[in-house]
């Protein structure tokens, strides 16, 4: 099995938005629409106040994820990705792991996140993980189908 690498990348790179096009395609087929509305600035992807990294599996991009300040103490995960080719090898569970990671060494005690109902394979994650149902917040808090979790880092 080869090694998964994860590293930085700016959210604005040309490997970041390849993967997060590819995101809010599979988000779109889901949902419908754009994929996903949410207002998102670069900028809130920068240490140390967010980080964004990219999975490489034998030098290739294979997915992807961040996270961006949510209060004084949270961490958001956003945009992760896993490409279809590569699902049920680890790439998900090690970029979790690695935005976690990050999250707490730039001082946050927890993580929050919100995804859909129609993606039951983010779901077994991030439950197998640890994440907890948290009341729904963020741009989709009252939209139908909306899921919030939440894990202590």
């Amino acid at each position: 099995m080869s090694e998964i690498e994860i590293h930085p990348s700016g959210f604005d790179s040309p490997v970041a938005q390849t993967l997060i096009r590819a995101t809010m395609a599979d988000l779109s087929v889901r949902y419908g629409g754009t994929g996903d509305e949410t207002p998102v600035d670069p900028a809130e992807f920068a240490p140390p106040d967010g980080d964004f990294l990219v999975a490489r599996l034998d030098g290739e991009p294979v997915g992807c994820a961040g996270w961006r300040s949510h209060g004084e103490d949270s961490a958001e995960l956003k945009r992760m990705y896993t490409a279809p080719t590569v699902r049920g090898r680890g790439v998900a569970r090690a970029v979790l792991t690695a935005v976690e990671e990050s999250a707490r060494r730039h001082g946050r005690k927890r993580i929050i996140l919100e995804c859909g109902d129609r993606q039951p394979e983010a779901i077994a994650l991030y439950t197998s993980a640890g994440y907890e149902r948290i009341p729904n917040f963020g741009y989709y808090a009252d939209a139908p189908g909306c899921l919030s979790f939440g894990r202590v880092l």
